[in-house]
């Protein structure tokens, strides 16, 4: 618990510093999206929306929640991603968005969460949200209890197995009806890829440039 207690200080001051933000979306970011994000956006008109990157002690490890969401007929159907979603009227800040939804999805309490910073702002062109990743930790292990009507599957996963991997993999996915090639992580036999990817992949970054990286 000691070690995790130093972990988690040491990421929040590396997150009040300059983010890596597009450098290291880039790297997990299929051709196809390499190829969007060389052009211009308007994203006056996108959907505000939050999700939650909690972290916490397990097995002598760093944990964090992920959760495969149910089939419906969106563009996110399917598909492995953080805790989340839209931004409404009610919420005080993207915080508590972020809050909310965990608690609705996974079942997080909020008040088991202590916030410690965000990573970059990201626009995901093929549903117009912008999304304000928040990065928290919980001290214990959370009970989590997926959403029947949201969630098909929780994934407990162990970021420090995952980044300790020297390499990523490169996948082609049926998308929607298109072939595209696409890095991303093997995540307990799931492949998560898109804008779940690029947010782990600058959270990685993020703590490479702690002395201690992912290590206890």
């Amino acid at each position: 618990m000691e070690n995790f207690n130093r972990f988690i200080a040491k990421l929040k001051k590396q997150l009040r510093k300059p983010l890596p933000g597009k450098e290291a979306h880039l790297k997990m970011a299929s051709r196809a999206r390499l190829n969007e994000l060389k052009g211009k956006y308007d994203t006056s008109s996108a959907k505000q929306s939050s999700v939650l990157i909690l972290l916490y002690p397990f097995k002598a490890s760093v944990f964090t929640v992920l959760m495969k969401r149910n089939s419906y007929n969106g563009v996110h159907s399917g598909q492995i991603s953080f805790p989340g979603g839209s931004h409404e009227k009610s919420d005080g800040s993207f915080i508590e968005t972020a809050l909310r939804e965990a608690n609705e999805e996974v079942g997080i309490l909020p008040e088991n969460v202590k916030i410690i910073g965000e990573l970059s702002d990201m626009y995901i062109p093929p549903s117009n949200f912008m999304v304000h990743p928040i990065v928290g930790f919980s001290k214990e292990k959370p009970h989590l209890i997926p959403d029947a009507t949201e969630v098909a599957q929780i994934i407990e996963a162990n970021l420090t197995a995952i980044f300790n991997e020297t390499d990523f993999k490169e996948m082609e996915l049926d998308v929607r009806g298109h072939k595209i090639k696409t890095p991303c992580y093997n995540v307990n036999g799931h492949v998560v890829w898109g804008a779940t990817a690029m947010m782990l992949s600058e959270l990685n970054e993020v703590v490479l440039r702690m002395d201690n990286n992912w290590t206890n």
